[in-house]
């Protein structure tokens, strides 16, 4: 039941962004879209609190239990990005919008960008291990726990991944092209 909600909340997280870019620009009625992008986070509420009455009933927590936990922490980490993004092109691509802002390709400025994303997936991770440990308290001792903590594995992996790339960004900047003329490209914000 916990992995068809999350399949669930995933697939409504793309309906409610396309129903709240419809209204605002094909019905011409941004703030009721902005309302319909606010429900958003709802879903996540949503999973977690039945995620947790699962438990309480007495279900052994599994992958499904530490896939809501994860699925949680990267929508709190990347969902408000990832709907910037999405409204970004959208509007360019069919509304007259101006173009989305292109992350930069070479030097310090490329570094700060990879920090940014990497910041992004860092906090995603971070929330995911904080609601499995919480689950592994809710859980109690006298549980199997070993799913819950093989995820907060995973999420150590993620973030030693996002530090080693920003890392080398920092590091190794990449350098443009010789004669290549470069714009000063604005990083994207957090």
């Amino acid at each position: 039941m916990i992995a068809l909600l999350v399949v669930i909340c995933e697939v409504a997280f793309w309906v409610l962004l396309a129903a709240g870019l419809a209204l605002r620009y094909v019905a011409r009625k941004p703030r009721l879209g902005a309302a319909v992008l606010l429900c958003e986070p709802l879903l996540e509420v949503v999973l977690l609190v039945v995620t947790a009455i699962d438990l309480k009933n007495g279900s052994e927590p599994d992958w499904k239990h530490g896939l809501a936990a994860v699925y949680i922490g990267f929508t709190v980490g990347l969902g408000h990005h990832t709907v910037k993004k999405v409204d970004a092109w959208v509007a360019h691509r069919w509304f007259g919008g101006p173009p989305p802002v292109k992350p930069p390709k070479y030097g310090m400025a490329r570094a700060v960008h990879e920090w940014r994303t990497a910041a992004r997936w860092i906090l995603a991770a971070v929330v995911a291990a904080g609601l499995l440990q919480a689950a592994i308290w809710y859980v109690g001792p006298g549980g199997e726990i070993s799913s819950l903590q093989g995820w907060q594995q995973k999420m150590g992996l993620v973030v030693a991944v996002n530090l080693i790339i920003a890392g080398g960004y920092t590091v190794w900047p990449k350098r443009a092209p010789e004669g290549a003329v470069t714009e000063r490209e604005p990083a994207d914000r957090l």
